[in-house]
């Protein structure tokens, strides 16, 4: 994937869903899973591969946060290849780190560009965590211990469970 692949990607993308039904079923597993229709989508990053962001910011902030996302996102050059944005409802989880809703999630993948990449990250968590946002501790490969614990306070009662004998990289890197 690169600048050029990209524009030709949606452009042909919105031929496609001007030309459809504007209602259709589909089989869940597409709906679900989309890129599993492509075998090894993830090499179409390159060698070095790339970074998901994933955040949740409540109802409160979401339109003036997602509007600061994207608008970063533009002026870092770094367009994301693929995102997906959800409304999360009311329920919450009782998890002690769980990434749950009510508001506005927004799943980005970008290249691994290095430097330039990391540092946009960092920005983009800024953003949620001043909306009083969380990002997604699933999909992280790089989140500080700072903004972890920014968007899940409860996470020293999970450190108080845990077994002293195991740990993992992220957890040592958020939490220890």
């Amino acid at each position: 994937m690169n600048d050029l692949t990209l524009k030709a990607f949606n452009a042909a993308y919105l031929v496609r869903q001007r030309l459809g039904p504007a209602t259709t079923r589909v089989h869940y597993s597409s709906a679900f899973h989309p890129l599993d229709a492509i075998g090894g989508w993830n090499r179409l990053y390159g060698p070095r591969g790339f970074y998901q962001h994933q955040f949740v910011v409540p109802p409160s902030s979401q339109e003036p946060a997602v509007a600061e996302v994207l608008r970063t996102i533009a002026a870092a050059g770094q367009g994301s290849f693929l995102a997906v944005l959800k409304t999360l409802g009311p329920a919450q989880s009782e998890g002690l780190v769980s990434f749950h809703g009510p508001g506005t999630s927004l799943a980005l993948d970008f290249p691994n560009r290095g430097a330039v990449t990391l540092a946009l990250l960092d920005r983009l968590d800024q953003i949620v965590v001043a909306a009083g946002g969380r990002v997604y501790p699933a999909k992280d490969g790089r989140m500080s211990a700072a903004v972890f614990r920014a968007g899940y306070p409860r996470w020293p009662e999970l450190e108080r469970q845990r077994d002293p004998l195991f740990s993992s990289g992220f957890w040592r890197r958020v939490a220890q």
